[in-house]
């Protein structure tokens, strides 16, 4: 009988990843196929040119998606180690493979339960835990930068919202977010975890892995926004970098605080970039491209490897 629920089991599990690389593929498939805002031929012509110039700009883009993901991994493997000691071929196996499982759903909302998966049940609410304070680093980076971008976005452009419109609707947001804080008895994302728990893990984390973390994120910001740059020149758009700077800081804001369906992710943030970059005189095609180009680099090819370890994924115990 045991070993019958055992081999159900696998079965089921075997049957749960197929399931999963479907749904992330067709989606996949789905929105570069559906994109009715960009020409997949000229996409093409653009990018498989195939000469040597081309060949070594495809490589450099590659080299700084690898980059990225390569601190990302590593700042993962950097906050698991207060649970778990792992490897980094381990944390890039956990980190690719919950890309996978995350990408088609709400905010990749998955990828909390997908990492958790991989610990024994007693480690999993420390788990979910730090993955929270994981994506919190990242954001605590974009929103630094992007509240810089957006005063100077707002202060050099004739937008409908005075500087002093966005400075008061930045303290509104942020009296909410304080006035939230203040419920201490209300449960946050973990079951069990109220928020005065939460504060008190983070303050219970070593000072070296908060510092290496917030390098690791501001790092991470630093290289996906020269990722985009390049690509726009890439695409034969000319924008000074000083220029440039301030938009995609305030894009990155912007993108990451809009609630997205999975269907809609790629349409927010190019409807988003296609409207700052307009500031700059810079073309929708170009933009929109050079926007699908960073999701098939950082999402893509990621979900793919990470599809692969899924797959090949055995539990440790039954």
């Amino acid at each position: 009988m045991m070993v019958v629920n055992h081999k159900a089991k696998q079965y089921l599990l075997i049957a749960l990843k197929v399931f999963i690389l479907t749904i992330t593929f067709g989606y996949i498939y789905l929105k570069i196929t559906q994109n009715e805002s960009i020409d997949l031929k000229q996409f093409s012509k653009n990018v498989f040119l195939w000469d040597s110039k081309t060949l070594l700009s495809l490589l450099f883009f590659l080299l700084l998606a690898s980059a990225n993901w390569f601190f990302e991994i590593l700042k993962w493997k950097t906050l698991v180690s207060e649970v778990q000691n792992i490897s980094f071929l381990t944390s890039m196996k956990q980190s690719l493979s919950s890309l996978t499982v995350s990408l088609a759903t709400p905010n990749r909302i998955a990828e909390y339960g997908a990492k958790a998966y991989f610990f024994e049940k007693d480690k999993r609410k420390n788990i979910l835990l730090l993955n929270f304070f994981h994506n919190s680093f990242q954001m605590f980076v974009t929103v630094l930068f992007g509240i810089i971008g957006l005063v100077i976005v707002f202060n050099k452009h004739e937008l409908p919202l005075s500087t002093s419109k966005l400075i008061l609707g930045l303290v509104v947001i942020g009296i909410l977010i304080i006035a939230g804080l203040a419920f201490k008895k209300k449960q946050l994302v973990f079951k069990g975890l109220s928020l005065s728990k939460v504060k008190l893990k983070f303050k219970n984390l070593p000072q070296l892995t908060k510092i290496k973390a917030l390098f690791y994120s501001i790092i991470r910001y630093l290289i996906f926004s020269s990722l985009f740059y390049s690509l726009l020149l890439f695409f034969n758009t000319e924008i000074p970098l000083l220029q440039f700077i301030p938009i995609i800081f305030s894009m990155y804001l912007i993108a990451s605080i809009i609630p997205t369906i999975f269907i809609f992710d790629v349409v927010v943030k190019g409807g988003t970039a296609v409207w700052l970059f307009s500031f700059a005189g810079i073309s929708e095609i170009p933009v929109l491209t050079t926007v699908l180009t960073m999701w098939i680099l950082n999402f893509v090819i990621p979900s793919i490897l990470g599809g692969f370890y899924l797959f090949s994924y055995k539990p440790e115990t039954a």
